[in-house]
């Protein structure tokens, strides 16, 4: 089984072509969000480690579930990029939530 079949099944996929633009958009979200915090973090001369740290976790965070989404619009994935979205959250919110044995 190669690494597509293997993506096709996790991300329930069709096609690897589906495969292929779905790493496309995380991709672009990446190298976006990346160029982005760069000149954010200059432009707000943000030195300090613990100053940088609160700005990813606050700001570029956010920014890239929104780039995300944007891209996976554009590039016609939207829904798949929604529900990935939803899960993650779904993810983050148990983390913070308590757990009544």
């Amino acid at each position: 089984m190669s690494w597509i079949d293997k993506l096709k099944k996790r991300w329930n996929v069709t096609s690897g072509w589906q495969v292929m633009v779905i790493l496309l958009v995380f991709a672009c979200t990446g190298f976006t969000v990346m160029y982005t915090k760069r000149w954010m973090v200059k432009w707000l001369s943000i030195e300090a480690a613990w100053a940088v740290w609160c700005f990813n976790i606050f700001i570029i965070l956010p920014l890239y579930q929104i780039i995300l989404l944007i891209y996976g619009w554009v590039f016609g994935q939207h829904q798949f990029f929604w529900h990935f979205e939803k899960k993650m959250f779904q993810r983050i919110k148990s983390l913070f939530s308590k757990k009544k044995s």
